[in-house]
């Protein structure tokens, strides 16, 4: 059990580093223009589509991965 546990949070912290990676090394420099006085609220809007997007892929795969745990758990 200690070690799936491990394995969860192992899986949970690679995600968050790999998620803060991505939004400030490739999300970050993204620059939209051509749109005069809305060019930082349409780049803020963008971006922040993406980082939600992202959170909500990360929760969902940290789900399937703490269900299969602990399906794996309860039939062993």
């Amino acid at each position: 059990m200690k070690s799936n546990l491990y394995g969860f949070l192992f899986g949970m912290w690679l995600l968050i580093i790999l998620g803060g990676g991505i939004l400030v090394v490739i999300i970050g420099p993204i620059n939209i223009s051509g749109f005069g006085d809305f060019d930082l609220i349409i780049n803020s809007g963008i971006k922040a589509i993406i980082a939600v997007t992202l959170v909500i892929i990360w929760i969902l795969i940290l789900s399937k991965l703490k269900n299969w745990i602990f399906r794996k758990e309860i039939k062993s």
